[in-house]
């Protein structure tokens, strides 16, 4: 019995175009990979732009070359040591998905960002390296929303690390499109991996899309105009009523939640040379006029604050964190030890 999972003949069938015997039949509209290839070669000069903004260098893509491959293939293109970033597709074509680049790429990207040289793959350049993998996922994502209709496409948070390429998680099969990145005045090779049923999703998807068409067609979304011929239908049948009822669709809202795309996630990079003022906050006191002119060397002034209490930080004089004085060598330092909740800081952002 099979486990779901697409075989080497299914997948390679399906990115030449043909029959996987047994699989059902691959798109009609030509070669699979082509699809995956041509939707990503429309995508490359938003990745340029977007990638060239967040480093503050220049980051051009070139277009990529889709394939099908199996791992042990694979992994004899890598070099022996990569940065891979794990950030499987959760919802809208569900499966594997992750990127493979240079350790020297990784180093690079990691320096632009941070405005540092000679920089190590430690926690915070990983951290860094995944942000930029994330909004290259946020503007596929957009890309892909655009062209298929689909809203509900949706990644996993990116999860970077430097490892010898035998210990990456690769699918058995999968497709592979293969950027050539210049950074500066060095090419390198980025690899953005597919997994067999993100690979055959995506195909199904845009190869579904007719040219021209409404972008939800073929995803089970009718037409406008056939929606617009069952409204009015329902209008012929009032005609009595009212002989100019408008035209009318269903319009499906978002959740309302906290958690923000992929997209989203990947523009909070822009933000992350934003100075902000920082400051800590033993106490406070009111006196009249009078009494301040009357202090002098000496005085001594009772602030709102118990011995031990903790003190407060703020960013931008908006209570953010308590936290408590600590002394480190010779200077004065804080220590966080609470957060204020975002009930406690509404009040104050007003």
């Amino acid at each position: 019995m099979s486990d779901g999972a697409l075989s080497q003949a299914e997948i390679d069938a399906l990115l030449s175009g043909g029959s996987s015997g047994g699989g059902g039949a691959a798109p009609t509209n030509g070669n699979g990979a082509k699809v995956i290839e041509g939707f990503l070669t429309s995508t490359v000069d938003s990745l340029s732009s977007n990638l060239s903004m967040m480093t503050g260098g220049t980051v051009t893509f070139s277009a990529p070359v889709v394939k099908s491959t199996d791992r042990d293939t694979f992994l004899g293109e890598l070099p022996d040591t990569v940065t891979a970033i794990k950030i499987d597709f959760t919802a809208g074509f569900p499966g594997e998905h992750c990127f493979l680049m240079p350790e020297e790429f990784a180093k690079g990207i990691a320096s632009l960002m941070n405005k540092e040289e000679n920089i190590t793959l430690d926690e915070m350049a990983m951290s860094v390296i995944g942000e930029v993998v994330s909004q290259i996922s946020g503007t596929l994502i957009t890309a892909l929303t655009n062209k298929t209709g689909n809203k509900s496409i949706a990644v996993n948070p990116p999860e970077a690390a430097n490892l010898p390429k035998a210990a990456a998680a690769l699918p058995a099969t999968m497709a592979v499109a293969a950027y050539k990145i210049n950074l500066g005045e060095a090419e390198h090779t980025v690899w953005e991996v597919f997994g067999p049923a993100v690979s055959t999703g995506i195909i199904q998807a845009l190869s579904s899309t007719p040219s021209g068409g409404s972008a939800g067609a073929g995803m089970g979304i009718p037409p406008l105009s056939s929606m617009g011929g069952m409204v009015g239908g329902q209008g012929s049948i009032m005609s009595g009523v009212n002989a100019t009822t408008p035209n009318m669709q269903s319009v499906q809202f978002p959740n309302l939640n906290s958690t923000m795309t992929p997209h989203e996630q990947g523009n909070i990079g822009l933000l992350m040379d934003v100075f902000m003022e920082m400051t800590v906050e033993l106490g406070r006191t009111r006196k009249l006029i009078k009494e301040i002119l009357l202090m002098g060397e000496g005085t001594i002034i009772e602030l709102d604050k118990l011995a031990g209490e903790p003190v407060d930080i703020l960013v931008n004089h908006k209570l953010i964190a308590k936290g408590e004085v600590v002394v480190i060598d010779e200077n004065f330092g804080v220590r966080v030890t609470e957060i204020v909740s975002p009930a406690e800081r509404m009040p104050n952002m007003s």
